[in-house]
Formats: structure tokens, C-alpha cells, sequence
């Protein structure tokens, strides 16, 4: 209360930061006459005057009001476009690195050219994100002939786009993309063995479109370059054929001693948990199948993988429904966009769920994978020096985007006011009933004769709304994920007098539905049309303009409530654009999910008392309420959720950054001995210490355990007990000193056998294979931990905390190991001529172009580290750096050494050094790695 009386006398800090930059409008306006008498040549020259002035040191602050006010006369020209003062306001909200919340219909992408172009002056590179590749490419195409003009380069990047023409593009003034091409680029920069294989320059300026899409929705999906794993499809068959003898519990509240099912369904977490009888009736099966021993457990450490497996194939069968999170196309399970109701082909959930849809729906199982490089939306967008978006709905989030990226909102007043009208919800008992009340809302409008959008969550919805106005007699387009390459098409006469349009919740977000329909989508032949046919069509819609005007413009309706209050707004925005007349209402059911999960007994039981017919409906400002608290729990749980999983991806980020900035290092270094030689007495040292510790005396030590380790490890004997044997007085410190200088003398005399060059593109190549092997098993480790550090809880630890430390003793480790691998590598590979270097680096490419890499999307649950809600993956076919996958699983018992000779690892060129990989916790060469 006292906020609002204080913001009522002073005004609020979005209208103080309106009133800022209204007075730097001003300056812009007061260029206008100038700029204009400008000819086209001396326009076009402001760019290099605005690039000098920047070189000598002005800042682009200072360069703003004349940039823009060139900006603007340059579109005027050749766009026949003038920016409106309140595109301006939004585009010195860009430059600042904020977010502009700009109605639908208001021109952000006219907007955004004012920033953009004032960015690409310093020459650092403007990046512009947007949420497919047709509204990337669809953008710079319209804004291309404004930046010809004005001198700047413009470029486009996409999946699958050959390697010469993606240098191009991210060497552009100006770089339009998805955020997903930009995550992936950034990913495949930083697996590269060369510089000259780089496509990104440094992340200077970014502009999201759709930022509350791309930052808020895919918060919680990762972005993944991996490669395929072992092959377990015949294992999800099996599986999947003992789900059906599963029974899911009546009583999903039920407690462990009055157990009356198998499993659980947390509907709102969309997560299942066994019960004991559950698990007691699944091992059973898999005895009798022979996929588990007589005496084994799914509780046993190497059958969790088998666990998984069951848990992913229930959650397939009971959470995730076709038509609704997929569809199945051509023996192909394709996922669906829960927010935008597109499909996303070559995108593939992790952690075995779409292998358990596949074997669910009877189609081909494809291989799982194994990640090799992985980072979130979050932390990528971060690296930029500086962020900005551009969105119709953000300011509902305002206090995330504060929060996680440091980036305020500013709510743009709009050109014209808003003429749209947004009607009270309708409640009704059934879904079947509120389909009636849908339809008769159809009819009334159809006869006035307006145009309807009917926005539904899924395409199951559509569906059946579709077969009930076939039914009722009502023509109709349907838009989902199914018609998807109808989408421009529809969307294009959707705005038509009488047009019935039903889509799945935003498909076809990002395009104007016009008033009247598109008069240029009816020509045929652009190239041919006569002057008098387009003047002809013009007209012609002209009519149909003023028809749907007149019957009150467009009218939206949700025909259900969308978990986030955004997505709802973003569907009520796409009626009265530009101040023209429009309408909204949803029409809701108690049988709608998120009334059936969220809304309290107390709304539902006064609805029934109230005795209803099944078409009747209700518009109460409880239930509003109601309906509003629930879907204010879901947004904060889901802030919840993204909040704690930075905080454990926060600690994944740091690390990356050393291993990313490590191999720039790397790369860009041109001689590595003295960072070879460091390593060689880092890695002796610790070596030493197993056998001679730190302060330890000569009845202590292991020399002759130490020469064998040495020449094992090293393929070099050196004769210590014989230089113990003439030099008595050779005490500890001097005999490591010894051991470390004939090592590093043995590492000189090697690499002078070889030119400089190419001893330091030997040393590259092991050193970079090294830490490419380790991290790449390192991001497995992590990934291991973060699905277990929830159960530190129960022993009264932290387990953020538990998870920091943790994940640091596991990152020194490796650290140690890519260390200790170099320098053995070094030590044993036989000295390659020049043509055998150049053979291996051919070698590399070659097998870089026959290899395919997989890259997915995984929403991850903060603490759990399961993947959930909406998991994507994405497998855009990409090729692939030279990276060995580790194909094969550790199936040896954990806490348990080895038997000599007994070595499922034999063939991975695992370090000896290293944990072993069964999971017992001694070293490999002390375990499965044990010579007889």
C-alpha cells in the first residue's frame, strides 16, 4: 500500500526512466531536419565519421542521438519506415542493456535496428537471437537493405551451415541466429584443435528476441554436445513389456504401510517413486526374464542403470502423452513444445525417456548418448560483455531477470492506447461442456462477422475442438504442430471476416495477424503482377478491414489457462495491435489440469453445490482468484527451480571456464615446453611421494617399487638404487630432485630430435587429447553426483555445500590426470617425422567428418539432477572434433577390486593413475588395471 501511495507522488521507477529517456528523444528529434537534408551519399559516409569518432575515443552514449537519428532517416529511405518516438525509447533500452517490454504489434523488430546499429559501430560484432531459424532469417532479410545502405555487413547462422560460410557470418557487423546455433557454436568452439577452427569472435553485444522465452521457458534446459553410448533398445523392449503388469496407486497420498499400488504419479513435479511392492514385483519379472540374478537387487550399484530404466519406461507410459508432449511421425517419436506447440524433429529427451517412448509406441529404439561438452542458456548469455531482450510479456518476471542476469525491465508505452477488451473467464463443471460454451461463443462471433483465434494447450485439445466444429458445421483452420508447414499460411488469412483459427498455445508467435488478411500473400507471381492486380487486391482487403473492424477486430479465445500468466497474456496479445478493436475471454473446466491439480476443494465443491448444467457456466472473482494463486505457485516453484539449479550449475560453469580458457591457452600458445616441464615435475613429484614420502627416512622407502612404477608408467628405467648405492649422503629432497632433472633432462633430449614446430604440435595434440578425455569423463562424474547429493539431506548436510566441495575434489583430480596423461604419453610416443604429423592431423579431420555428434536439450531438476517436465534433444547432425566415446559401461561391482587378468577396460587407454572406473575407489593400476 505504501509503495503505491509513494509511486502515485513520485511515479514509479519504470516512469522515471520513461521521463529519462524522453528527454534523449528530444536530442534525437532535434537531428531530424539536419539528418534529412542529408543526401544519400553523405548518409550512408555517417558510418565512418561514427566509427572515427568512436577510434579516437567518443563514446557510443555520446554518439546515440545523431546514430539513431541517421538510423531512422536510412529506414525512412529504404524501408519506407520511420521509427515512432516510443521505438526510440526502446532502443536506447537496448543499448543500455535492459529489457524493452513492447506490446505485440508495436515494431520491435524495427525497433531493434536503432541499437543494433548504433552497436555495430565499434565493430566488435552485434549479436541478434531469436527462437527459430525462420524468424532469424526472415529478420535479416527484411532489415538487410537498411544495413547495405547504411555500410554494415549482415550475416545469418543455422544448423547444419557449412564451416566457411559460419566464419562469415560470426565475422559480420551484424549476426542473426538461434539461441540454440549460438550455444552450440560456442560449445564447438572450445572442442577444436586448432584456432583457425573457431567460428565465434569475443561475445561482445546481444539483443533476445523473445527473452522471456529463451531465458525464463528454456532456463532449465541445458544445452549438450554428445556422442552415442552403448546400445541398450533391447533392454527398454524388455522393459517396456513389463510396465503393462504394473498398477499405478489410487491413493496417491498413501503411505508405505498401506501401500494399494506399484507406483506414484506427483503430477505437479510430473515424477513417479516405486513402492516396495512395486519394486519387489519388478524384480520378480526381471528374474524371470534373466535380466537380474536370482540373489541381485535393482537396489544393487550396478543395476541402478536397470532402475533407470524402469523408472524412465513409467514415466513414459503414465506421464507423457502422445499428441500432447509428442507425436509420432514416419516410425519417429518427435517432441512437441509445451510453450509454442511446434514440433522440434531431431530433439531428443535424455536419460533413457525417449528411448521408453519409442519402445512405448513400437518404433525403431535408438542408442543413448554420452555427454562431451554441455552449459545452460543461463550461463551462456551471461559470457556477453553486454545483454539485452525485447519481449510483449516480461515484466511478470522482472524480479528473475533482476535476480539471475542483473538486467532491468522497462515497460514501452504503446504508440496508439489499447483498444482491446479482456473478458471475465467462463467456468464450467466438464471439459465437454466448456467445448459447447466455446462453440456457441464461435457462432455469436462468426455472426457479427469477426475473426476467432481459439489458442489451445495442446494438440490433443485441438483436436477434439476440431472434430466438435466439423460437427457443428463451422469451417476452420487448425495450426499445431501436425500443420506446421501450413503455419504462414494460415497465419496469414487468420485476421480474414468469419476466419476460425485454432492453434496450440503461441504457434505462429513472431508473425502479425492482420486485420482483413494478408492482401500480399494472394499474389501468386510477385515478379509478374501487374500494377493494376495489386492495386485490385488492396482494395479488396481494404473492405474486409473495415468489415472486421466494424464487427469489433479480432477475438481471442484460451480455451484453458496456461500454468505461467505469460503465456496466457501472450495469446490475449495477439488481438488489438496498434490500438485496433479486439476482444479475449477464456473459457475453463474443472477438469482442466490445472484446476484439477492447483484449485482448492473449496472452489470446486461450491461449483457443484451450485447445482450447474454441464453448458452452464460461471464467471466468479474466486475462482479468478483462485486460478490466479495457483498459477502464482507454479511461477514460483519454477523460479524456484531455476534459482537452484544455477547455483549447482554456477559450480559447473566456474569449472568450464578454467578448462575453456586452458585450451585457448593451448591453442594459442606457439612453444609448450616450459609448461611441458612443469608438468613433468608435478606429475614425478606426486609419483615420488607413493614411494619416498614427503619427510619420511630411507628405512621408509620403496626404491625398488618406485623403479617399476617409472618404467611402467614412463617406459624409462632409471638405476636409483645405484645412485643411492654411490652417493650415501643422497637424502630425500635431493633424490626427488634427481629423479624430476633426469626426467625433464630425458623430455629435452627427446623433443631436440624433432624442429620446435613440430614438437609443440605434438605436445598440443596429446595435451589437448588429454583434457578433452578427461573432461569429458569429468561432466559424467558431475552429472553422477548431482543425481545423488539430494540424499546428503537426510544425514543432515547440505547439499549444496556437500556438492561444491565435491565437485572440487573431483576437478583437482582431474586436473592431476590430464596432467599425469601428457606427460606419460610424451614419455612413451615413439618420435613422429614431419609426415607423420601431417598424416595424424589429417587422420583427425577425416575422422572429425565421418563422426556425427548429438545435441541436446535436458531440463534438469535442481537438485536431483533428473530430467523432467519438458526435456528436449536436439540431434542436429553436426560434425564432429575428434573425440573417442567411451562406449563401453562399468558393470564390475563397486567396492570391489579385481581379478588378475579380468579387465573389461583393457581397450579404453585408461590412465593408470586414474579412479578406476568400476567404481571400488582405488586407482586403475591397483584394480581392473593390475598387471599379472
Amino acid at each position: 500500500m505504501l509503495s503505491k501511495i509513494i509511486g502515485s507522488v513520485i511515479g514509479t521507477k519504470n516512469d522515471r526512466e520513461l521521463k529519462r529517456m524522453r528527454q534523449i528523444v528530444a536530442k534525437v528529434n532535434a537531428q531530424e531536419e539536419a539528418v534529412s537534408a542529408l543526401s544519400d551519399e553523405q548518409l550512408r559516409d555517417k558510418t565512418a565519421e561514427f566509427k572515427s569518432r568512436f577510434d579516437e575515443g567518443a563514446s557510443l552514449d555520446s554518439l546515440l542521438p545523431e546514430a539513431f537519428a541517421v538510423c531512422r532517416e536510412a529506414s525512412k529511405r529504404v524501408l519506407g519506415m520511420r521509427h515512432y518516438d516510443v521505438q526510440i525509447i526502446g532502443g536506447i533500452t537496448l543499448h543500455e542493456g535492459k529489457i524493452a517490454e513492447m506490446r505485440t504489434g508495436e515494431g520491435k523488430t524495427l525497433m531493434a535496428t536503432l541499437a543494433i546499429y548504433l552497436n555495430a559501430i565499434s565493430g566488435k560484432g552485434v549479436h541478434v537471437v531469436t527462437v527459430n531459424d525462420y524468424l532469424a532469417a526472415r529478420d535479416a532479410e527484411l532489415n538487410r537493405p537498411l544495413f547495405d545502405f547504411l555500410g554494415l555487413t549482415v550475416g545469418v547462422i543455422y544448423s547444419q551451415q557449412p564451416p566457411h560460410e559460419k566464419v562469415e557470418a560470426y565475422q559480420a557487423d551484424i549476426t542473426y541466429g538461434t539461441n540454440n546455433e549460438y550455444g552450440f557454436d560456442y560449445l564447438r568452439d572450445n572442442m577444436v584443435f586448432s584456432l583457425a577452427e573457431k567460428k565465434q569472435r569475443a561475445l561482445n553485444f546481444c539483443i533476445i528476441d523473445e527473452i522471456d522465452s529463451i531465458l525464463i521457458d528454456e532456463a532449465r534446459t541445458p544445452l549438450i554436445i554428445s556422442g552415442q553410448a552403448d546400445d541398450s533398445s533391447a533392454t527398454y523392449a524388455l522393459i517396456n513389456n513389463i510396465i503393462p503388469r504394473l498398477t499405478r496407486s489410487t491413493d496417491e497420498e498413501a503411505n508405505k504401510e498401506n501401500e494399494d499400488g506399484d507406483f506414484w504419479i506427483d503430477e505437479k513435479n510430473r515424477s513417479i517413486e516405486i513402492s516396495e511392492k512395486g519394486y519387489e514385483k519388478i524384480e520378480s519379472f526381471l528374474i524371470e526374464v534373466g535380466e537380474l540374478g536370482e540373489n541381485e537387487s535393482l537396489y544393487s550399484p550396478t543395476r541402478l542403470p536397470l532402475l533407470a530404466h524402469v523408472q524412465a519406461a513409467i514415466r513414459a507410459h503414465h506421464i507423457f502423452v502422445k499428441n500432447v508432449h509428442y507425436i509420432v511421425d514416419n516410425g519417429e517419436v518427435i517432441i512437441v513444445d509445451e510453450n509454442t506447440g511446434r514440433t522440434m524433429p531431431g530433439r531428443r529427451w535424455s536419460d533413457g525417456l525417449h528411448q521408453a517412448v519409442e519402445a512405448k509406441e513400437g518404433v525403431e529404439i535408438q542408442a543413448e548418448n554420452q555427454t562431451l561438452a554441455t552449459t545452460t542458456f543461463q550461463n551462456y548469455f551471461r559470457l556477453y560483455e553486454k545483454l539485452s531482450g525485447m519481449t510483449g510479456t516480461a515484466d511478470t518476471e522482472a524480479a528473475e531477470f533482476k535476480s539471475t542476469y542483473d538486467i532491468d525491465v522497462v515497460v514501452i508505452p504503446t504508440h496508439k492506447p489499447i483498444a482491446r477488451i479482456d473478458l471475465d473467464d467462463q467456468i464450467f463443471l466438464t471439459k465437454l461442456g466448456k467445448y459447447k460454451g466455446i462453440i456457441r461463443e464461435i457462432q455469436e462471433i462468426q455472426a457479427k462477422g469477426a475473426p476467432v483465434l481459439v489458442g489451445t494447450a495442446t494438440i490433443e485439445a485441438s483436436e477434439e475442438l476440431s472434430y466438435l466444429l466439423d460437427q457443428a458445421g463451422i469451417k476452420h483452420n487448425v495450426l499445431n504442430a501436425k500443420q506446421h508447414e501450413r503455419e504462414a499460411e494460415i497465419i496469414a488469412q487468420a485476421g480474414s471476416p468469419k476466419a476460425v483459427t485454432i492453434a496450440t498455445n503461441m504457434a505462429g508467435r513472431g508473425t502479425d495477424i492482420i486485420l482483413g488478411g494478408n492482401w500480399q500473400a494472394q499474389i501468386v507471381d510477385p515478379e509478374n503482377v501487374s500494377p493494376e492486380e495489386m492495386e485490385r487486391l488492396r482494395q479488396a482487403w481494404q473492405k474486409r478491414h473495415d468489415e472486421v473492424l466494424a464487427a469489433g477486430g479480432l477475438h481471442i479465445i484460451g480455451s484453458e489457462r496456461h500454468e505461467s500468466r505469460r503465456i496466457d497474456n501472450q495469446l490475449r496479445g495477439r488481438a488489438g495491435r496498434q490500438g485496433d478493436p479486439g476482444q479475449s475471454r477464456f473459457f475453463l473446466s474443472l477438469e482442466d489440469d490445472l484446476m484439477r491439480i492447483f484449485a482448492g476443494d473449496r472452489v470446486v465443491n461450491m461449483m457443484r453445490a451450485m447445482g450447474l448444467k454441464e453448458d452452464e457456466a460461471i464467471e466468479h472473482k474466486m475462482v479468478s482468484r483462485s486460478i490466479e494463486n495457483a498459477q502464482g505457485k507454479v511461477e514460483s516453484r519454477d523460479f524456484d527451480a531455476r534459482k537452484s539449479l544455477l547455483k549447482y550449475d554456477d559450480v559447473a560453469n566456474e569449472q568450464r571456464k578454467v578448462i575453456y580458457a586452458q585450451r585457448d591457452d593451448l591453442l594459442a600458445e606457439a612453444d609448450l615446453k616450459e609448461a611441458i616441464e612443469e608438468m613433468h615435475r608435478d606429475v614425478y613429484d606426486a609419483l615420488i611421494s607413493q614411494f619416498v614420502p614427503p619427510g619420511s627416512i630411507d628405512d621408509q622407502w620403496n626404491i625398488d617399487g618406485l623403479e617399476d612404477e617409472l618404467e611402467s608408467e614412463f617406459k624409462y628405467y632409471m638405476p636409483i638404487n645405484d645412485w643411492l648405492d654411490e652417493d650415501r649422503r643422497l637424502d630425500e629432497d635431493g633424490l626427488r630432485e634427481k629423479i624430476i632433472n633426469t626426467a625433464i633432462e630425458r623430455y629435452r633430449h627427446r623433443r631436440e630430435q624433432m624442429t620446435p614446430e613440430n614438437a609443440a604440435q605434438l605436445e598440443r595434440h596429446f595435451m589437448l587429447q588429454s583434457l578433452d578425455r578427461h573432461w569429458k569423463e569429468h561432466l559424467t562424474q558431475m552429472d553422477q553426483l548431482r543425481k545423488g547429493i539430494h540424499l546428503r539431506g537426510y544425514a543432515q548436510k547440505n547439499p549444496e555445500q556437500e556438492y561444491k566441495r565435491e565437485s572440487f575434489d573431483l576437478f583437482q583430480m582431474m586436473l592431476g590426470a590430464i596432467k599425469s596423461d601428457t606427460v606419460q604419453d610424451l614419455s612413451r610416443v615413439h618420435i613422429p617425422t614431419k609426415e607423420e604429423l601431417e598424416a595424424m592431423e589429417a587422420e583427425r579431420q577425416a575422422q572429425a567428418e565421418r563422426q556425427r555428434m548429438m545435441f541436446e536439450h535436458d531440463e534438469l531438476d535442481s537438485l536431483t539432477g533428473e530430467r523432467h517436465s519438458d526435456p528436449e534433444v536436439a540431434a542436429l547432425n553436426q560434425p564432429q572434433v575428434n573425440m573417442q566415446i567411451n562406449a563401453q559401461n562399468a558393470n564390475a561391482a563397486a567396492g570391489q577390486g579385481a581379478d588378475e587378468g579380468d579387465n573389461p577396460y583393457a581397450e579404453l587407454n585408461i590412465s593408470r593413475n586414474a579412479p578406476c572406473p568400476c567404481g571400488s575407489g582405488l586407482r586403475y593400476k591397483q584394480c581392473h588395471g593390475k598387471i599379472s
